[in-house]
């Protein structure tokens, strides 16, 4: 799995009734887009993970990253 700043991470419900989420990464702390990652998610928190099996990336053009978010170009 690999990630750059501004793509999303689509999490799926492993149980019926478990409603899917989304996070944001902010950065990448592994090497070459490898986990773990720092997210945030729709309400502002932030935290480091290391994505499962129900995890999508969900890759965004560098033109729809989020506000402060450095672009491919400046890592």
């Amino acid at each position: 799995m690999r990630a750059h700043a501004g793509d999303v991470l689509r999490f799926t419900g492993r149980t019926v009734g478990t409603p899917e989420h989304h996070a944001t990464v902010v950065e990448v702390l592994g090497q070459n887009g490898e986990p773990p990652y720092r997210v945030r998610y729709d309400d502002g928190h932030e935290t480091e993970i290391y994505p499962g099996p129900g995890c999508v990336i969900e890759t965004r053009p560098p033109h729809e990253a989020p506000p402060g978010t450095p672009s491919r170009e400046e890592r």
